[in-house]
């Protein structure tokens, strides 16, 4: 599995395992370059060194003194490592430094000569650049999971563990049940390693401290030139939207910016990877093409945070159903996301609806073309209108459908019908 493990500071308490390391570790095995891609504070640094050791150079284009000398001999920056492992931090605030390791690779395409990381796609970064493309490979990095929060990353990915089942999840390990307010504690606090035990009070102050900064100083490298205000707006109205397809003409209205300028501004929030896209499936790849995506704020607790969502709100089932419905969407979405970074089984996610208005939250689909479907419910108790849409996806695919689940904090595992399923929510990392 590639559940090798890189560890993390949990304040004082102790370290915590990162499941990315095992495929990150081959990567840089094979390939002259590997760049760990993620938003700020989501551990990289740390990935990068633990990957390096303690053998390995280790520059950041944050120090000016570094940026400059690399600005000024690009050659021979990317070259003092001669036979040994360069990494080099933040990569985007000197873009243009890819073109002397694109020189450097050519000269020598031995695996392993560099590690470059980077908190915004520099691929979207004006300026003189390369794409590394056949140079390099990539992983990217998410916020913590529960699975590296709870140590259970031995026991595999949830698509893992479900296969290995043969679709049949009965024998999945199930603990004690979550209760609503376990799931509110576990939203609001998020992914972030920084604050994962911090009060709220102190979280809720390094989260605005965070976005104000990337808004405001990194979203303009590269020469943008988007207004902070707006771009803090948009960043809210999707988080607000959490679980919804994205309407970029309700964006621009509700943000006060004109419908030729959305794009940018959603642009330069996916390029920090604050934001994450989930494509429309259909069964037809053309029509995947065409269809609406949705667009979810990465870390739950950043989505919480940027919508108001307290937690005496999301503990109130009439207030704050809906809310927390939405949250625990997004939050759901993320952990698939980021196992797939150390599945055993490749896959991809996309979310489904079609003509008649039926839904399913979230399509996997295995590299197979095989397909698990999973709904995401924050109700303790399951009833037939919560399988209403993989019976039907159930009916469209047939054998093709490796199971429906529905994902919520229920007690035990729950068969519905003949591959449906409602499972606890904690069956996502266990």
């Amino acid at each position: 599995m590639f559940c090798v493990m890189a560890r993390y500071s949990r304040g004082m308490a102790g370290l915590l395992d990162r499941g990315l390391l095992g495929r990150a570790r081959e990567y840089l095995d094979f390939s002259p370059v590997l760049v760990v891609q993620g938003a700020r504070q989501t551990g990289k640094s740390t990935l990068a060194q633990m990957l390096a050791g303690d053998q390995a150079r280790s520059l950041t284009l944050d120090d000016a003194g570094t940026a400059d000398a690399a600005r000024e001999d690009p050659r021979g920056f990317v070259e003092q490592a001669d036979d040994g492992l360069l990494v080099i931090d933040e990569i985007q605030r000197l873009p243009e430094l890819t073109l002397a390791v694109k020189a450097a690779v050519d000269r020598n395409r031995r695996p392993g000569r560099f590690i470059l990381t980077g908190s915004s796609d520099v691929a979207r970064i004006r300026g003189h650049k390369d794409s590394l493309a056949g140079r390099a490979l990539s992983v990217r990095l998410h916020p913590l999971s529960q699975a590296e929060l709870r140590g259970t990353l031995a026991r595999g990915a949830f698509v893992d563990r479900l296969l290995g089942e043969g679709g049949d999840p009965a024998g999945l390990a199930v603990s004690a049940p979550l209760s609503r307010a376990d799931v509110v504690g576990m939203l609001l606090r998020g992914g972030y390693p920084s604050v994962r035990e911090a009060p709220a009070r102190l979280r809720a102050a390094w989260l605005s401290d965070y976005v104000e900064r990337l808004l405001g100083v990194d979203a303009r490298e590269g020469g943008g030139r988007l207004d902070p205000l707006r771009l803090t707006s948009v960043l809210r109205l999707i988080a607000a939207n959490q679980s919804g397809e994205l309407v970029k003409a309700r964006i621009a209205r509700e943000a006060a910016l004109s419908a030729a300028s959305v794009t940018g501004y959603l642009d330069a929030l996916d390029r920090l990877y604050l934001t994450e896209d989930l494509q429309p499936w259909t069964v037809n790849l053309t029509a995947r093409e065409i269809g609406r995506r949705k667009v979810r704020v990465a870390d739950c607790g950043l989505a919480a945070w940027l919508c108001g969502a307290s937690a005496d709100l999301l503990k109130d089932v009439v207030r704050g159903g809906r809310t927390l419905g939405a949250i625990l969407e997004g939050f759901v979405v993320g952990e698939l996301s980021s196992q797939a970074g150390w599945a055993e089984t490749g896959y991809r996610l996309f979310h489904y609806r079609d003509r008649r208005g039926h839904e399913v939250d979230v399509i996997i689909e295995l590299d197979d073309g095989r397909v698990i479907a999973v709904e995401v419910k924050s109700a303790v108790g399951l009833t037939g209108r919560h399988f209403a849409g993989l019976m039907d996806l159930r009916e469209r695919l047939g054998e093709r459908l490796v199971a429906g689940v529905v994902l919520a904090p229920v007690a035990e595992p729950m068969r519905y019908a003949e591959g449906l399923w409602g499972l606890p929510l904690s069956t996502l990392w266990e």
